[in-house]
């Protein structure tokens, strides 16, 4: 008994974060020089720019096409970009717009940089975690870098990283992935002010990048309770300061939170007003998610960029309660267990925690999505990390296995990204795994459309229909495709069934635009008629009546109809093109005279 070794015990955060070893914990560890250290951050480099390499010529995709810097009005000074309304992610697109305008390159390599600088911060908080946990000090390095290559090649990352708008979760995740270093690299057991403002304002980028990283107090929480057993509370007074600032700025942030997702101000997308769904329905739902989002990080083989996954309507359809009872089983687990397996039971609430936001009571339109798991994965890393330490085999041995499934993740993200970096790749990947949804058959005909495979966007329009009811969008999308074709008569009919279906002045124009083609300039113009009626103001409108008159030889009237197309748009290249023809036209008949 004399000889039993004592029995190790998590590391409390307030005893080990004075002493010398915490305050020099981010240094290399003895015998590697920075030059090793910074040859492996290059190496780590250069492997996440191959592995999303077939990404970075890709197109704007998806939503991407209705977000602001795909507009023509990019090109507004930054004082009309930045709104209450995720300002720092803003400012990230506003500054891709004055890089490139036209080319998405800059916002693919800005998504990396992003992705790469979250590599980072996500190595130093699991070093600093896997410290507070009592892994020998041999072992913290080798594990940290583990974990931030998984988190850096794990294929669940990929739309996040390779999707320009899921920039909003990357940035997001870096921000508070950057709050929570500063937290846990404290120099004293309590937290001064200096580290207050930097935990804080990083806290703030982040909420201001997306609104989900509100929970980040949550998790500052968490680590205070987890790694001071003994002492819980004292941990948490220790920190007084950054609590109670983080509690006054709590009333002006659940005010932003309200008007910004629970009230109007994101449409019909989210919110307790959703009429899909109740929010105890969402809840219900989530239970099947969470335990989904698990096994994607497991057996990544099924990802999908629009999930066909079905509402349970009560506790009982698909098995909701069963979830449930799995996920309450594994927090008593994790409680039980906290002492023999704190890393796995920290890392569990970890990333419970950080998908409160999306997957709670809040309805939000799409029930799950995984560029939702960006930072909540860092919670199933470290239950990862825990379980491959535990594994009865030679240091060799798991080092070798660490790598296989690191070089395991890069090529199954590598080839993900294969499929994300071309728009029919992917929505015929999703079609497949989601064929029963219309907006992925959609976006599917729209992406054939788009690159001129007009016989293959009518076909899987026909499809698209045959699951709902066209929307205005579609019909439009559809009539085009068949004026691509050739098939004035076809794309006559999809254009009006669009205008009687929602009376629009785009509607109209497109009608006026098949039969000018004819020649059937009386039909056109009446068709513009109708189009004036519903909205003067748009410009295809005097586009489309000057090109009519060029047409049938009125060029003096076609330069005050194109003249009036510009003022309402001058980025109209038609009307400007037209202008320039009619004058022409208008010198050659004055030279002739």
């Amino acid at each position: 008994m004399k000889n039993r070794k004592p029995e190790s015990k998590p590391v409390s955060v307030a005893t080990t974060s004075a002493t010398p070893a915490a305050k020099t914990s981010a240094a290399p560890p003895a015998g590697v020089s920075v030059g090793v250290w910074l040859g492996a951050a290059l190496a780590l480099l250069v492997a996440i720019f191959w592995v999303y390499g077939p990404t970075l010529s890709t197109g704007f995709l998806f939503d991407d096409a209705k977000q602001r810097f795909a507009m023509p009005a990019a090109s507004e000074p930054l004082s009309s970009w930045i709104g209450p309304v995720r300002p720092v992610l803003m400012f990230t697109y506003f500054l891709n717009t004055r890089i490139s305008p036209s080319d998405t390159g800059s916002y693919h390599v800005f998504n990396l940089l992003i992705h790469a600088i979250a590599g980072l911060l996500i190595f130093l908080v699991i070093r600093r975690i896997l410290e507070l946990a009592d892994l020998p000090r041999q072992s913290q390095i080798p594990f940290a870098v583990f974990g931030a290559a998984l988190f850096l090649l794990h294929p669940l990352q990929t739309e996040s990283v390779a999707y320009i708008s899921g920039r909003s979760d990357a940035l997001c995740g870096m921000l508070a992935a950057g709050s929570f270093a500063v937290f846990l690299y404290r120099k004293t057991p309590a937290i001064s002010w200096g580290a207050v403002i930097g935990v804080v304002a990083l806290f703030g980028a982040s909420v201001l990048t997306k609104e989900q990283a509100v929970v980040l107090p949550a998790l500052f929480l968490l680590t205070d309770l987890w790694w001071n057993p003994n002492s819980p509370i004292s941990a948490v007074k220790a920190n007084w300061k950054l609590y109670a600032v983080l509690a006054v700025g709590a009333a002006a942030g659940f005010a932003l939170f309200w008007s910004l997702i629970l009230g109007t101000g994101t449409g019909n997308s989210a919110g307790f007003a959703l009429k899909d769904f109740t929010w105890y329905q969402y809840l219900f739902t989530q239970f099947r998610v969470i335990v989904t989002y698990v096994l994607s990080f497991v057996l990544p083989f099924n990802l999908n960029a629009d999930w066909d996954f079905p509402i349970s309507r009560n506790i009982l359809e698909y098995g909701a309660v069963f979830y449930l009872v799995f996920l309450l089983a594994c927090a008593a687990l994790a409680v039980r267990y906290r002492r023999n397996f704190a890393l796995s039971g920290y890392g569990f609430f970890v990333f419970l925690i950080l998908l409160l936001p999306t997957s709670s009571i809040l309805p939000i339109q799409d029930p799950i999505a995984e560029r939702r798991m960006y930072l909540p994965i860092l919670g199933l890393i470290l239950i990862a990390i825990d379980l491959l330490r535990r594994l009865r085999m030679e240091p060799k041995a798991v080092a070798a296995l660490a790598g296989v499934v690191v070089l395991f993740c890069a090529f199954v993200t590598h080839a993900r990204a294969e499929v994300w970096s071309d728009p029919v790749k992917l929505w015929q990947d999703t079609v497949a795994k989601s064929p029963n949804k219309f907006r992925p058959h959609f976006q599917l005909a729209f992406a054939y459309y788009d690159q001129q495979q007009y016989d293959h966007a009518i076909a899987e329009f026909e499809k698209t229909a045959a699951i709902k009811k066209p929307t205005l969008d579609m019909l439009m999308d559809w009539g085009l495709a068949y004026d691509g074709l050739n098939r004035p008569d076809k794309a006559l009919e999809k254009f009006r069934e669009a205008a009687a279906m929602e009376p629009s002045a785009h509607a109209w124009t497109q009608v006026a635009y098949i039969y000018a083609k004819q020649q059937r300039w009386k039909e056109a113009l009446d068709a513009l008629d109708k189009a004036e009626k519903i909205s003067a103001d748009f410009p295809a409108i005097w586009m489309y009546r000057g090109q009519i008159a060029l047409a049938t030889n009125q060029p003096a009237v076609a330069i005050q109809l194109f003249q009036r197309a510009l003022q309402l748009d001058s980025s109209q290249v038609p009307a400007r093109e037209g202008m320039a023809q009619a004058q022409r036209m208008l010198a050659a008949g004055a030279a002739r005279h």
